[in-house]
């Protein structure tokens, strides 16, 4: 009995030295395959490890200075544009004044701006040695629109063009000749250089000289608009983006035909032109960027939100 238990515990204790060997063996394999894969993975060779760390290429980044001057009517558009294109390229240092677009022009044809805004095109305001070295980008359309005071506005809805030649050319004196109240017309009116007047002049005035006004003259847009909202009996004309969540003053129709934007599109408003964005030789660089975003699709909507026409959707054109 002695004897049996003791064969007994030799055999127990050789069947846990066997267990203990397999044991070893394994782990030894697994941490062989931990080792391979680990040095797989890490390997420099292997070209997939190497995609996945590799880091995502990115689009360059937009930098430098951008500087504009000109016409008062293009300018809320500028100011907007240039907000939401330093939005997303904040490196780049965008000023923007107006001071009328004969000033404009003159400034980027001398070389002292980047861009120069007109309401006109450069032959119209420079000699032609100075226009001829500049590159013409039409960022959109712009509606004139005749304002006059409300106690006019109220009672006159709409002039036939006979009758708006002869209140800006100084024939017509009294609202009353032409239905309004018995009130002087005055005069809000804008400097020769201005590219605003230009433009009323010859699509709203058949080219007859307006009447100027020394004490009321302005070519600040927001300027004029106040002159005409506090003056009794005033009129005057601005860009529809002027008066886009502005009531302070009435509209006045021609021939019968409101200034809308819907009214310059399909051709039955006359009082538009084309706005430009002019660069001495072709645009360059952010200059080039900031253009090219004014008058890509994605900011089409915007343009119209702020009084502007888009000039790919007329369905007339000069």
């Amino acid at each position: 009995m002695r004897k049996m238990k003791r064969v007994l515990a030799v055999a127990l204790a050789g069947v846990l030295v066997l267990s203990m060997v397999a044991c070893s063996n394994k782990s030894s394999k697994e941490k062989d395959t931990e080792t391979a894969t680990t040095e797989e993975t890490t390997s420099p060779d292997n070209s997939a490890t190497e995609e996945s760390e590799a880091p995502a290429a990115t689009e360059a980044s937009i930098t430098g200075s951008i500087t504009g001057s000109g016409s008062s009517a293009l300018l809320p558009l500028a100011q907007d544009a240039a907000d939401k294109f330093k939005a997303t390229n904040p490196d780049v240092s965008i000023t923007l004044n107006a001071g009328g677009s004969g000033e404009g022009l003159k400034q980027v044809a001398e070389g002292t701006v980047d861009i120069g805004n007109s309401d006109v095109e450069a032959e119209a305001k420079l000699e032609a040695d100075q226009a001829k070295d500049l590159v013409d980008h039409k960022v959109c359309v712009i509606t004139m629109a005749p304002i006059a005071n409300k106690d006019v506005s109220e009672k006159v809805k709409s002039l036939t063009k006979e009758q708006l030649i002869g209140i800006f050319t100084g024939k017509t004196t009294n609202w009353k000749d032409v239905g309004g109240p018995d009130e002087a017309v005055v005069l809000v009116t804008r400097p020769e250089t201005s590219g605003t007047r230009a433009l009323f002049t010859k699509y709203a005035l058949d080219g007859k000289e307006e009447a100027s006004n020394a004490s009321l003259e302005t070519d600040d847009s927001g300027t004029l608009l106040q002159s005409v909202a506090s003056q009794k009996g005033a009129i005057g004309y601005v860009a529809l983006s002027y008066l886009v969540n502005n009531d302070t003053v009435g509209t006045i129709g021609i021939d019968g035909v409101e200034p809308t934007l819907e009214n310059t599109y399909n051709g039955t408003y006359p009082v538009w032109g084309y706005e430009h964005m002019y660069t001495k030789g072709e645009a360059k660089d952010a200059a080039k960027a900031y253009i090219d975003y004014v008058m890509s699709d994605d900011y089409g909507s915007q343009m119209e939100a702020l009084g502007y026409n888009v000039a790919s959707k007329m369905t007339v054109t000069r």
